[in-house]
């Protein structure tokens, strides 16, 4: 048969290894071995910016967004943002105290979505995961969107392209933390700590500044006027919009609830860790939270939701190039004073911490991920380790999500931050609920007067925090769902529908697959085994095939070709028997030059004649070292193969045949590390397996 025509040729098989383990040993290093583990869990100094980040950086734009809302009233309803900042605080404690509550009782990892499901039942389960899903994607894009708005207003190419810089971003921080947990954690700790050091610096100098010597401190707004958007608003109205205030100020709070997910990452003992660093984070959070808002109305910051427009210098528009600062900025400005160094320290660490807040999401995504996995509502990839002993698949996912999130927002975080907090604080509300109900559970049987009075403690701590949450909750919904919340939600239904669905499969498969306590088709021997081998002409690798199905002792066996050329087919007739091959030859007719219905056809026929009966069909291989010869052969036996799969009776086999660039990548192969190869994870470098025994001469 003409090599340019679909015949069946042998298989090809493309070793990639080479083309794909070096650039990845050079981006995410070296593979580690699972009982280096250990190496990767995180002390409390790390785990701080690692799992905190997102709530210690949220300080950069949460007050920010309680001053947008409040100037739709104008400047008068500036006053109130005391208030708010008060109403947060005691949610952020009562919040941290809840969680820790949740480390305590269950260190698995599962966090929010092993209390709801343990506690409430699988449904509630499912809806917390979707919660966080849809929360750690929106925490990436977020971060990242606003981090880049930072930067940018210092370096205008970072502004004007910012949707590709910050995918960009997001394609390092991937990186890094497919690097390995300890690594990323030890790089993000510098910057953020220096952010929160900054930060603290600031307020105290502010509070020296304005407390002890008097300075009058002028943020680069003070003498700015909001064109307020409505007018005179009181009773309903008024209350709505200080309701609106605080959901967004509870922005504040998104990420707590990683370190209850990420236990499993802190070392021994992990629940006492986790609780110390929940504590520190709250109330590091809330100190950073209050001091800038304090700062803020000190220094008569102004911000507005539509600056062009409701910003007036001297009783004029700012217009469309005006450029609203953070408040974190401006009051930096005013404390610090413009250009100084501590002004450009903190201006650094800021938009870098903004960028690394996503990093509690890439904690948190990939280790729920492989929870979910666990009890298959995801992926069994998902649960999977990879050569750096994180959950990259998950990593990557997640990556994939929120770039795709901030490409489809144009890395807008005004639209973005709308979309945020709705999951954050459905998780919280039925995470604490299910607390209510582990503590129940356990007062039931529980007879010893110590523990029974800090059990009624923790209950009335989640009791609460329910409540609170709960109310929160429907704060945002009603305040928030109109200007994005509902796509949120919508998600949430997305990720909730996707997962029901990918269970209902696993359910399904592990029912028919189940071994059967009698006897069934799939354990009774079959009758008879009726062998075939595909070939279009004589060469070694149809010699080598068939020399091996000859050694399956089948009980019939017979060679395979189909006429698609018949000059071809009657060469090969006459070679055959010449040859004197004592194999029957088959030949099946295609009068439009197809290969594989032929095949497939004649398959099932054996099969539907003789249904107890098992059909192998062997399929000569060729084994190549380059790539590009992959290109030069010819795949219609490819396609084949994967019909035959999806035929039931019938067993494919491949004979592989080396070609000598194979033998070429074998040697080169050879002089890679041995931790390139399958299940080096496991087995651990060569210099530390045990010896093979040797036995002595003579």
């Amino acid at each position: 048969m003409a090599g340019g025509h679909p015949v069946p040729r042998p298989l090809t098989i493309l070793s990639v290894s080479k083309l794909t383990d070096v650039p990845k040993r050079i981006l995410i290093g070296r593979a580690l071995r699972s009982d280096r583990l250990g190496e990767t869990l995180l002390p409390k100094r790390i785990a701080l910016p690692v799992f905190a980040s997102d709530p210690l950086s949220s300080v950069a734009y949460a007050p920010g967004e309680v001053l947008l809302v409040l100037s739709i009233a104008g400047v008068s309803a500036y006053h109130f943002s005391p208030w708010i900042a008060v109403a947060v605080v005691v949610l952020m404690f009562t919040v941290v105290a809840s969680y820790r509550q949740n480390v305590h009782a269950y260190p698995s990892g599962g966090g929010d979505y092993e209390v709801a499901n343990t506690n409430l039942g699988p449904k509630s389960g499912l809806t917390v995961a979707s919660a966080l899903l849809v929360d750690y994607v929106l925490t990436v894009a977020v971060s990242i969107s606003s981090g880049i708005e930072n930067l940018g207003s210092a370096i205008p190419f970072v502004i004007e392209n910012k949707v590709l810089c910050a995918i960009g971003v997001i394609v390092l921080l991937t990186l890094m933390n497919l690097r390995g947990v300890r690594e990323s954690g030890a790089l993000f700790a510098i910057p953020t700590y220096v952010f929160v050091v900054g930060v603290f610096a600031m307020i105290a100098w502010g509070a020296f500044r304005g407390l002890v010597l008097g300075d009058t401190m002028k943020a680069p707004t003070a003498d700015f006027h909001i064109e307020a958007e409505q007018q005179g608003l009181a009773g309903f109205a008024l209350v709505f919009l200080l309701l609106r205030a605080f959901s967004s100020g509870c922005a504040a709070l998104t990420g707590v609830e990683a370190i209850s997910n990420g236990v499993p990452a802190f070392r021994k003992p992990k629940s006492k860790n986790a609780g110390t660093t929940l504590a520190m984070m709250g109330l590091l959070a809330v100190t950073m939270f209050c001091g800038i808002i304090g700062l803020a109305m000190a220094s008569n910051v102004r911000m507005a939701e539509h600056p062009a427009t409701d910003l007036l210098e001297n009783g004029v528009a700012v217009g469309a190039d005006y450029v609203q600062n953070p408040v974190i900025s401006q009051v930096a400005e005013a404390v610090f004073g413009d250009g100084s160094f501590m002004f450009v320290v903190l201006a650094a660490a800021t938009a870098l911490v903004l960028f690394l807040a996503a990093n509690t999401a890439y904690n948190g995504f990939p280790l729920l991920g492989s929870i979910l996995a666990q009890d298959r509502y995801l992926p069994r990839q998902l649960h999977t380790r990879g050569d750096r002993l994180a959950f990259s698949n998950g990593i990557v996912l997640l990556a994939g999500a929120a770039g795709l999130l901030v490409w489809f927002y144009g890395a807008d975080s005004t639209r973005l931050i709308q979309l945020y907090i709705v999951g954050v604080f459905v998780s919280f509300t039925l995470s604490q609920t299910g607390m209510v109900r582990h503590w129940n559970r356990h007062l039931a049987t529980e007879r010893d007067q110590a523990a029974r009075r800090r059990m009624y403690r923790s209950r009335a701590i989640n009791t609460f925090g329910a409540f609170f949450t709960g109310l929160v909750l429907i704060v945002v919904l009603v305040t928030k769902f109109t200007h994005g919340a509902w796509v949120a939600l919508l998600g949430m239904v997305i990720f909730y529908a996707i997962m029901s669905a990918i269970r209902k499969h696993y359910d399904r498969v592990a029912e028919e697959i189940a071994a059967p306590e009698g006897p069934s088709d799939d354990v009774v021997r079959p009758s008879r085994v009726h062998s075939v081998v595909l070939i279009s002409k004589i060469h070694r690798p149809t010699l080598r095939a068939l020399a091996y199905a000859k050694l399956m002792r089948s009980h019939t066996l017979e060679a395979l070709s189909v006429n698609v050329d018949p000059a071809e087919t009657k060469a090969l007739r006459e070679e055959w028997e010449r040859r004197g091959i004592d194999v029957p030859l088959k030949v099946l007719d295609s009068p439009y030059r197809e290969i594989t219905r032929p095949v497939i056809e004649y398959v099932k026929n054996l099969r539907k004649e003789s249904p107890r009966d098992a059909v192998s069909v062997i399929i000569p291989e060729y084994v190549v070292g380059h790539w590009y010869e992959q290109l030069l052969h010819n795949q219609s036996a490819l396609r084949l193969k994967g019909r035959l799969l999806f035929t039931p009776g019938v067993m494919v086999t491949s004979v592989p045949y080396q070609l000598e660039s194979s033998e070429v990548a074998k040697r080169r192969a050879r002089k890679q590390q041995e931790w390139n190869a399958p299940g080096a994870v496991r087995r651990g470098p060569a210099e530390e397996r045990p010896k093979e025994p040797t036995t002595p001469k003579g």
